[in-house]
């Protein structure tokens, strides 16, 4: 037999099917992890297929040398969806199949965790046992007394109570026997979950019954507090009863340990967590309890959807419209085409939930492509916040130069008065956002981007939020030596220390990337947050999204414009969906919600549909924007991203790329809408420098259009340049 392997080698030259002969003494499955010859070196492989003969000369084929794992790591499922993967996003293999395997399983770095027991042996009574050690050895008969009250003990307590030489000593005799256990490694072991019986709201009702009807793709619109992650937990019982699996995506790791917590409460140990914050053992165990079949549901964030599970019944994505669920890195792909891959091929229901949906995934709905389904009131009909636009330009009139204004500090000074907490939100992290000389005009930027580097008070140093790289902040302008300093725009760490400050009294707490890089620190902040420990949490949009915390009636958005400003067609729509996103997450209980939303441009259109909550308003002014500028959804963005350290090569490379686009475009007439080259809106990245092809592509040929521009990007061959291929790319800096 002949085995089809993929080398777990990232590199074009070697993406493709190598076969190997599968030894008599070996039992090999497709989907196994192997390990093989490959040229002068052994490497790992993945087997993809399995055959009776090969069409080279099987003399000249070499051996498969093991098997590496004790199960295969590779359900059927994700093998054709590699496939699928490969055409839609002409990506390598094996940096798909990496995709399907915790990190550190490649190379054996990463096992299942064993731990020693010890039992005593059944040769012997517990009395002879006693009556064979000598009177003065107290330890060994402790251990024997302690171990004929049980059935068995960790060696190490055992060990460290009564010593390890006594243990030993028993051991030699006969009378204590040790074996191994293995032992899950169990991520947020605090979170035991709470069982919550919670009667349905007409809302609710209808869109559990709508969704259990019959399978298909559902976009659950509900707003913010109307109850949607009770409808995924009664559509995810019913797909259990009717023996299948769920997936449940979150968007934000952040919102993991909220989810986790009601989803273990309902469903126990059947619920496993992925995420890349885990560490590598935790992943490993929950990614072999879903394998194995000894956990039924996968929560996480966008690389649960490649959960192991079989006979999938649901896929949840929980903030659809969320960027984060696409991937801007190798491998490039978008987490909902899987998700309506892993759906189509398990016959399984999609459903797509959110207060402020995606505009293409509301005008599918529009068009039938997915069923639509309202729940426009909260639970128990609470009303949503009040939302005060205040105008900072206003402020500025009238004497005020703080960052905050007058209706915010009395907001916040009311609710931590009467006992309440509060949010505060600001995309920006950090002291401040850049230094510049105020004699020269110098901004101080990274050695390594094109970009300027944010202050950070904590631990004095600048910090290149693109590359991470970290400066000594200097005491004067480095290009003239001026003393005269001016910062920028304040980030979160900065508006922790003003607020400090107007409010002594109050904690406060502060969640960024900043102050979430440790393994548990989410959970840590949120439980703090939650316990009534804190009463503000300043923090970036990873606050916005999910969160329930009942005590919260005040939310300030400061700088709402920032995100309209990135000069992108989704700029609006994204500033719409964080400021509903931030607002929702005041008076979600018994206490009435306020929210002060702080801009510079009060009159925007995107404003006044958000103080409304009117996302259908909102919807049909942007949709005709959109149709207007032939944007998505009815066009097709696809960029070509090229990269090197060289400027003249990436130059060469982008000129190159656009004559064999230009070619294409004459055998498509009238499909491509524009087509244009330039140097990225951020040039330059870890010291390499970036150029890119934007075109936008009428909707009917695209998929065969860009068949044809992976086809002639990858003639090109270059070495000294990387190049991608992005479909709708959420972020075009």
């Amino acid at each position: 037999m002949v085995a089809e392997v993929i080398v777990d080698i990232s590199a074009g030259e070697v993406d493709r099917v190598f076969d190997y002969l599968i030894p008599e003494d070996t039992n090999v499955s497709v989907g196994d992890r192997v390990k093989v010859s490959f040229g002068k070196m052994a490497t790992e492989g993945f087997v993809v297929g399995i055959k009776e003969t090969s069409s080279y000369d099987s003399s000249k084929l070499k051996p498969i040398e093991s098997k590496l794992d004790d199960f295969t790591a590779i359900i059927p499922e994700m093998i054709d969806l590699m496939r699928f993967m490969q055409d839609k996003y002409d990506l390598r293999k094996a940096d798909i199949l990496r995709l399907f395997i915790p990190a550190q399983l490649r190379g054996g770095r990463v096992k299942e965790k064993v731990k020693t027991a010890v039992k005593l042996s059944k040769d012997k009574s517990v009395d002879e046992m006693l009556s064979s050690v000598r009177s003065t050895a107290v330890a060994q008969k402790a251990i024997i007394a302690r171990l004929s009250a049980v059935e068995w003990e960790w060696a190490s307590a055992i060990s460290e109570e009564f010593g390890s030489s006594a243990l030993n000593s028993l051991k030699e005799k006969g009378f204590v026997e040790s074996f191994e256990i293995t032992v899950g490694r169990k991520p947020y072991v605090s979170l035991e979950g709470e069982r919550q019986s919670l009667s349905l709201t007409l809302d609710q009702k209808n869109a559990v019954e709508t969704i259990e009807k019959t399978a298909g793709e559902y976009l659950l619109f509900g707003v913010t507090g109307s109850g949607k992650t009770e409808v995924y937990l009664k559509c995810i019982e019913s797909v259990l009863e009717k023996g299948k699996t769920a997936i449940m995506l979150v968007p934000e790791i952040s919102l993991t340990p909220q989810t986790m917590n009601r989803f273990r409460g309902r469903f126990g140990d059947t619920v496993a967590l992925l995420h890349s914050g885990l560490s590598a053992g935790e992943r490993f165990d929950e990614w072999l309890r879903l394998l194995r079949g000894e956990a039924k549901i996968a929560v996480g964030a966008r690389s649960a959807i490649f959960a192991p599970l079989k006979n999938v019944g649901m896929i949840i994505i929980d903030e659809e419209h969320d960027g984060s669920y696409f991937s801007e890195t190798n491998p490039r792909y978008n987490t909902r085409v899987i998700a309506e891959f892993r759906a189509k091929y398990n016959g399984a229901s999609l459903v797509l939930g959110s207060a402020t949906p995606s505009i293409e995934s509301y005008y599918d709905a529009t068009r039938g492509k997915s069923t639509l389904i309202n729940m426009p009131n909260r639970v128990n009909n609470r009303l949503m916040p009040d939302i005060k636009v205040v105008d900072m330009c206003e402020e500025i009139k009238k004497g005020n130069r703080s960052i905050f204004s007058r209706a915010f500090t009395e907001g916040l000074a009311s609710a931590l008065n009467k006992g309440e907490q509060a949010m505060v939100f600001l995309n920006r992290r950090g002291y401040s956002s850049f230094m510049m000389c105020r004699k020269c005009g110098f901004v101080i930027k990274c050695a390594n981007c094109d970009v300027s580097l944010t202050l950070h008070r904590e631990d004095n140093r600048l910090k290149c939020h693109y590359c991470g790289a970290q400066y000594t902040v200097p005491a004067t302008c480095p290009k003239c030596n001026s003393e005269s300093i001016r910062y920028g725009r304040d980030g979160t760490e900065k508006i922790v220390a003003d607020l400090s400050k107007l409010y002594p009294k109050a904690r406060f707490l502060r969640m960024d990337n900043d102050t979430t890089s440790g393994k548990s620190s989410h959970l840590s902040i949120l439980t703090s947050f939650r316990n009534g420990e804190a009463d503000v949490l300043v923090g970036t949009q990873m606050i916005a999204k999910g969160h329930d915390f009942p005590k919260v009636t005040f939310v300030g958005i400061l700088d709402a414009d920032m995100s309209l400003y990135y000069g992108d067609y989704m700029s609006i729509e994204r500033t719409f969906q964080l400021v509903t996103q931030v607002a929702g997450r005041a008076g979600r209980d018994e206490l009435a919600g306020n929210v002060v939303l702080q801009s510079y441009s009060p009159n925007h259109y995107v404003f006044y549909f958000a103080s409304k909550y009117d996302y259908e308003g909102f919807y049909r002014k942007e949709i005709n924007v959109r149709e207007i500028t032939k944007f998505p959804p009815f066009t097709k963005i696809v960029r070509i991203l090229f990269a090197s350290e060289s400027e003249d090569a990436v130059f060469s490379a982008t000129k190159r790329a656009l004559d064999a686009v230009k070619e294409i475009e004459k055998d498509y007439t009238g499909e491509f809408v524009s087509l244009k080259a330039m140097k990225s809106p951020v040039k330059r990245i870890e010291n390499k420098y970036r150029y890119q092809i934007m075109m936008k592509l009428k909707r009917e040929k695209e998929d065969e259009i860009i068949r044809k521009i992976y086809d002639a990007v990858n003639a090109l061959k270059l070495r000294d340049v990387g190049i991608f291929v992005e479909q709708d790319p959420q972020n075009l800096s």
